[in-house]
C-alpha cells in the first residue's frame, strides 16, 4: 500500500513562512496576557473519556476522536461504548476544571491562567474552521465579581488592538436573561437548553429556522413566537451595564462593546455572563466565552467561581494571511551561501564569523548554495532573511 502525502482531512502542515506568523502572534498572546497578569499552564492534549462526555460541551460532545483502549483491555470491552477510555479535548476550558480542582492549594487565588495549546473536534472543515486547531484561552478562577469578566474583554480587546484589529465588536449577554425570556414564553425548563443551541443559530439560519427547530423539539409555535420576540425586547442587566462601562474606563479603544439579548454560545457549562468577539470582515466570531461557576465543582465537589475567554487563533491566521499580513522585522538575520567549490580555509572562516554574529544577537544561517541561488534567497527572504553572503 503507497503512503498518503497529504494531511488528514482537517488538518494542516505548516510551512516556514507559516510559522513566522503564527510565532509572532502567539509571542504577542504571551506578551499582552502577561502584562495583565495571567500565568501559563499547560495541559495534556488527552483526557478522561468520563469527563469529555460529562454533559459540559454541548455539541462539541459529538465531535470528541475517542481513543480505544489498548492490549487486553479493548478486547475485554463489550461494544464501542465500553471501548474508549479516554479521548482528544475538544477545547480548553474542561482540561483547565480538572487541573485547577487537583492544583487548588497549590494555587494562588483568585487565579489568573492562560494557555495555548491544540483541540480536536470531528467538525465539517471549512475556511478558519479545522479539526485539529489552536486555541488560546485566559480564565480567571476564584472571582465571583464583575472585575473577572472585565479583566477578560480587556485583556482581549487589548491583544486583538495589538494585532492590529479595529472596529471590531464585544457581544455580551447573560444566560439568567436568557432563562428568564424562556420562562415568560412558556417554554418547558427540560427543554430550554435546547431552545438555547437553536436561537444561538439566529444569524445562520434566520428567525423561521430557528421557530421550526424549537417546534420540532415540542414547543408550541406561540411559545417559539414568543421566545423570539421577548429576546429581541430583552434589557440587560445591572452586571452588563457595569461590565460596559468598566470596560470603557480601562481605556481601550477602537471596538464596541453591545448588549446582545440573542447571544447564546454553544457549550452546555455556561452560567453567567457570556459575550463573543464578531469581525465583518470574517463574517464569524472570533473569541467567545463567559462565566461557568459550576464545572470545577464537577471534580472538587466544591462550586468554584470561574470565568473565561477564548480566542479563534486559526481564525486570527486566517484574517492577517487575507490581509497579507507582513511579520515586522525580528532583527537581523544573515544567510551564508557556501558555494560547492569553496575551500574548506573559506568555509571555516564562515563558521567563525557566523559564530561572531550569533553572539551579539544576530540570527545567522550558514546552508549550501544551490544552483538556482535566485529562488533560494527568495524563499529565505520571506522567512525574514536580509542579508546574503556567498562564499566561494
Amino acid at each position: 500500500m503507497s503512503q498518503i502525502k497529504t494531511p488528514v482531512k482537517g488538518m494542516c502542515d505548516f510551512t516556514p513562512e507559516d510559522m513566522v506568523l503564527r510565532n509572532y502572534v502567539t509571542d504577542k498572546i504571551k506578551g499582552v496576557y502577561g502584562k495583565f497578569g495571567f500565568t501559563q499552564i499547560e495541559t495534556p492534549a488527552v483526557e478522561h473519556i468520563e469527563n469529555l462526555t460529562g454533559n459540559h460541551g454541548g455539541e462539541n460532545e459529538k465531535l470528541i476522536f475517542k481513543i480505544l483502549k489498548r492490549g487486553e483491555k479493548l478486547k475485554e470491552s463489550q461494544d464501542i461504548a465500553t471501548a474508549c477510555d479516554c479521548g482528544l479535548r475538544y477545547d480548553l476550558t474542561l482540561p483547565l476544571s480538572r487541573f485547577y480542582a487537583n492544583n487548588a492549594d497549590n494555587l494562588y487565588s483568585p487565579f489568573k491562567a492562560f494557555q495555548i495549546g491544540n483541540v480536536w473536534r470531528a467538525d465539517r472543515p471549512q475556511k478558519g474552521r479545522f479539526r485539529q486547531f489552536c486555541q488560546c484561552d485566559i480564565d480567571i478562577l476564584g472571582d465571583d465579581s464583575i472585575l473577572a469578566e472585565t479583566e477578560l474583554i480587556t485583556a482581549t480587546a487589548a491583544l486583538l488592538l495589538e494585532l492590529g484589529f479595529k472596529n471590531f465588536t464585544v457581544r455580551i449577554n447573560d444566560r439568567a436573561i436568557l432563562k428568564e425570556t424562556a420562562a415568560q414564553s412558556g417554554i418547558p425548563e427540560d427543554l430550554t437548553a435546547g431552545a438555547f443551541i437553536s436561537l444561538d443559530k439566529l444569524d445562520k439560519i434566520g428567525e423561521e429556522g430557528v421557530k421550526e427547530e424549537l417546534i420540532a423539539q415540542g414547543i408550541s409555535g406561540q411559545a417559539a413566537e414568543r421566545f423570539l420576540q421577548n429576546n429581541k425586547n430583552a434589557q440587560p442587566c445591572q452586571n452588563i451595564i457595569d461590565i460596559q462601562k468598566n470596560v470603557k474606563a480601562a481605556g481601550c479603544e477602537g471596538f464596541k462593546i453591545e448588549f446582545d439579548p440573542t447571544l447564546v454560545r454553544g457549550m452546555g457549562y455556561y452560567t453567567g455572563t457570556i459575550f463573543e468577539i464578531t469581525m465583518e470582515e470574517l463574517g464569524l466570531s472570533v473569541a467567545g466565552g463567559g462565566r461557568y461557576d459550576k464545572m470545577i465543582g464537577s471534580f472538587s465537589g466544591a462550586n468554584t467561581p470561574a470565568c473565561g475567554f477564548s480566542i479563534g487563533f486559526e481564525r486570527i491566521i486566517t484574517i492577517l494571511k487575507d490581509r497579507r499580513f507582513k511579520v515586522p522585522s525580528q532583527g537581523e538575520k544573515i544567510a551564508f551561501l557556501i558555494d560547492k567549490k569553496a575551500e574548506n580555509d573559506k568555509i571555516a572562516q564562515a563558521l567563525c564569523d557566523a559564530a561572531k554574529l550569533r553572539s551579539v544577537g544576530k540570527t545567522v544561517m550558514v546552508t549550501k548554495k544551490n544552483k538556482n541561488a535566485k529562488f533560494q534567497k527568495e524563499n529565505l527572504s520571506a522567512i525574514g532573511y536580509t542579508e546574503f553572503k556567498e562564499i566561494y
